[in-house]
């Protein structure tokens, strides 16, 4: 199996992020570190992330964008895990993704879908539908391949090593996994697995200011990298090394012992 360092950045989330530790506690297969990446906290969380034994790093720059890029930077497994200190993963996310990436060698990126835990069935269920299976549809149009979703992706290391000069880790106002989704190379195969499935918080689902700034950071995120690379040409790029992978040879898999 491929070594796996989980990335949890964090900010004011103890009480979210000791549900989130003692989960990945409970995992089938082990993961090499768990990176918690405090971004400020002023509730303890630090403190949680160290009582679960976790490596707990200080970044000072605001923003979710710096605080993941920091842990990725910091990571030395061959694959990077990135959740949310409210993701609430089943016993065998880990696993599931190990075997992923053990088993396709050409895979760069994983990220499946997250339930809401803490709403409603019948608001749970809208909120799937409009708000996680739209995140899906209309990011990946955007970007010419399915898009990274924060709170349930993993990436080889080497491919962060190969773009990490390229994001915006240090504006506030960029969605760090749509800038991730963005910069990735759109030849690069990215794979949504349906039955990938994590618990998230609904608080993602609140409106007001916060939803009116999670749409900002949206457009925001989508202007600036559709003035490097327009969606035309990222799917010209895209069905392009579709084609290529399905004339050529495919990577030798690695096989189980």
């Amino acid at each position: 199996m491929p070594s796996l360092s989980v990335v949890i950045p964090c900010k004011d989330d103890a009480r979210f992020l000791s549900l989130c530790l003692e989960a990945l506690r409970a995992q089938t297969v082990a993961p090499l570190e768990i990176i918690v990446v405090d971004n400020g906290s002023t509730d303890g969380s630090a403190g949680v992330a160290a009582g679960y034994g976790a490596r707990v790093l200080v970044e000072k720059a605001p923003g979710i964008a710096a605080a993941a890029s920091a842990g990725y930077d910091a990571a030395v497994g061959e694959v990077i895990v990135r959740c949310d200190a409210d993701t609430l993963p089943p016993h065998d996310w880990l696993e599931r993704i190990a075997d992923r990436f053990l088993r396709e060698a050409d895979l760069a990126v994983l990220t499946g879908p997250g339930d809401f835990y803490d709403a409603g069935p019948i608001r749970a269920r809208l909120a799937g539908l409009g708000y996680m299976q739209a995140y899906f549809l209309f990011m990946g149009a955007a970007m010419g391949h399915w898009p990274p979703f924060g709170s349930n992706c993993a990436f080889r290391r080497a491919e962060w090593e190969r773009i990490r000069h390229l994001t915006g880790r240090h504006d506030e106002n960029v969605h760090d996994d749509v800038d991730f989704g963005f910069v990735l190379d759109p030849t690069r195969r990215t794979a949504y697995d349906l039955r990938l499935r994590v618990g998230i918080s609904a608080r993602s689902l609140a409106g007001g200011a916060a939803g009116r700034r999670r749409l900002r950071r949206a457009f925001h995120t989508i202007s600036l990298h559709w003035r490097r690379i327009p969606p035309w040409e990222r799917w010209r790029r895209t069905l392009s090394a579709g084609r290529e992978r399905r004339r050529s040879p495919q990577p030798q898999q690695a096989l189980r012992k």
